[in-house]
């Protein structure tokens, strides 16, 4: 049976589980949107097209499915950068539709034209180093090829986002519907490694250990690792510490919890880690600049270190492991446990532990992120989040430092920090994407400068009805640019200050509720009388602009 290329696309689309397509409609792509009409894809429109890019980023991390966004040629297309750049960095499976000018006038100066050809922008040139797989489709007689490679790439271990080009005279194009019925039909299988020795290893290791500490990343996350983590580290008394990304992969209301490793985190994981530790196990966590603390040698040097990675590209790319496993963390946290129980250990004496970290934490502190004054509104509301939320909500967080000290995460929340690319006005479009898979409390975190890059999205969640609660810090600055500035250039503030507008003035506008907190009387009043699960929130938490935490970026 023929079908246009257009509705191929879209059944192609349901075969991938696609229940929402995030985007805004142009000219050259509305023949996939005319297709999408009858489909049982839900579109949603957006504000911006970068907003629809990030709304992709949140489904696709709330849900662990493949995401998709459609924009049409031109600018369209490039307004999506930043978004996909986000989920390359994150290894998000985004499916992007991108719509294109007719092949007739490439090179002939068409408007939006994308082709590359006679001074027009290379579109696929722009997306290739932020995809997995960019492919413009020029012709019909090889997109059985083009779509068979691009579901590998969303399908794969180390997935990523994925650029469709297809120009509107094709879109339009006659072909075979049998196409679809030769692509893969399910995601690629990753064998772990089915050697013991490394495990037995391992869990030989543990034992002769006396200060070991585990290091629990996002990769634990993704393999549903986190009751065997709190297995190992109960019956081994041995402290955990998360990445950023991590967090929730471990119950950080427990006494063994270290909380977040981190430059931007309290010292307490890193003292342990100097001081204590002489074994460190990575357990699905990259070591990268935020975590490693710039790539501090005093964290490593004189331990034993071993690294857990289904990923190979990650085993030893920034420090050399004595022993490194390739394989699901949750899998062979499972063989070292029964090594463990083989080996009789276990139920030891945890004194020495248990009072190290008493020790720490009854400490003064660290060289790092203290938070000496200016700061007791974030705090209590994080404490008061954790206490009527727990294990219930989602944070998409654009500010990262308050939550990553003051939020104790459960392993049944889900805290997602803007860590891929760390760009501004990510939270409450991600967030809202979120909301689309999720029928969870959700909120966004995020300055009031970050804020103002995104807060046209809030109608979207509007036009849809998603509740949504947006927790904005308003100090009137940048905070990090301003810090930085305080810290290491004499105080000579340029560009990070500004004037805010009025925000229950602008959340009327959106017709959703304010809440001004200023006193810890507010924050209680907030948790008391407003409905954070049902309804739009814009939850403004007003902080000294001259109040920073310690830390020091080395920027």
């Amino acid at each position: 049976m023929k079908i246009q290329v257009s509705e191929l696309i879209v059944r192609y689309m349901e075969r991938l589980g696609v229940g929402h397509i995030f985007g805004i409609p142009g000219a050259h792509i509305l023949p996939v949107y005319d297709s999408l009409y009858d489909s049982s894809i839900n579109t949603v429109l957006t504000k911006h097209e970068q907003g629809a890019a990030f709304m992709a980023c949140g489904y696709a991390r709330a849900s662990g499915r493949i995401a998709a966004c459609i924009a049409t040629a031109g600018p369209g297309a490039t307004n999506l950068v930043t978004g996909i750049a986000n989920a390359y960095a994150d290894r998000l499976p985004v499916l992007v539709i991108a719509g294109e000018t007719p092949t007739h006038i490439f090179g002939r100066g068409g408007l939006q034209e994308g082709s590359g050809e006679g001074g027009s922008v290379a579109l696929g040139e722009l997306f290739r180093p932020i995809t997995r797989y960019a492919r413009c489709i020029e012709r019909t007689d090889y997109l059985a090829q083009v779509l068979n490679q691009a579901t590998k790439a969303l399908l794969a271990p180390d997935a990523g986002p994925v650029l469709l080009s297809i120009p509107c005279n094709v879109q339009k194009e006659e072909v075979d519907a049998a196409i679809l019925d030769r692509l893969p039909a399910a995601g690629l299988v990753y064998e772990a490694c089915k050697d013991a020795a490394p495990a037995r290893e391992l869990a030989q290791g543990i034992m002769a250990a006396r200060f070991p500490v585990l290091i629990a990343g996002h990769g634990c996350i993704n393999a549903g690792a986190q009751p065997l983590i709190r297995l190992l580290s109960e019956r081994m008394q041995i402290p955990v510490a998360t990445s950023l990304k991590g967090k929730c992969a471990f119950d950080e209301r427990n006494d063994l919890s270290l909380g977040t490793l981190g430059v931007t985190s309290s010292g307490q994981a890193y003292q342990f880690l100097v001081e204590k530790a002489d074994l460190i196990l990575f357990l699905g966590v990259g070591f990268n600049e935020r975590t490693s603390y710039l790539w501090d040698e005093r964290l490593l040097t004189g331990k034993r270190l071993v690294q857990i990675d289904h990923d190979r590209h990650q085993l030893n790319k920034v420090f050399r492991a004595d022993l490194t496993i390739q394989g699901d963390v949750g899998t062979v946290l499972t063989d070292v446990l029964g090594h463990l129980e083989t080996l009789g250990a276990g139920n030891g004496d945890s004194s020495a532990t248990r009072d190290a970290i008493r020790s720490l934490r009854s400490s003064a502190g660290s060289d790092y992120a203290i938070f000496q004054s200016g700061f007791a509104l974030p705090e209590r509301f994080f404490s008061r989040l954790e206490e009527e939320f727990p294990g219930d909500c989602l944070i998409f967080d654009d500010n990262i430092i308050f939550a990553q000290n003051f939020y104790r995460a459960t392993p049944g929340a889900c805290y997602y920090p803007n860590s891929g690319i760390s760009s501004l006005g990510h939270a409450i479009p991600a967030a809202i994407g979120a909301r689309f898979f999720e029928d969870r409390p959700v909120f966004a975190i995020l300055g009031d400068g970050g804020f103002q890059m995104c807060c046209m999205e809030i109608m979207t969640a509007v036009n849809y009805g998603k509740p949504l609660n947006i927790v904005l810090f308003n100090n009137a600055t940048l905070g990090l640019i301003r810090k930085n500035q305080h810290q290491q250039y004499r105080q000579r503030f340029i560009d990070c200050d500004f004037i805010n507008p009025d925000f229950h003035l602008l959340a009327q506008s959106f017709g959703i509720r304010h809440k001004r907190v200023s006193t810890g009387a507010d924050i209680e009043a907030l948790f008391a009388t407003h409905d954070l699960r049902g309804e739009i929130n814009l939850i403004e938490i007003m902080i000294d602009k001259d109040a920073f935490p310690n830390y020091s970026s080395k920027r």
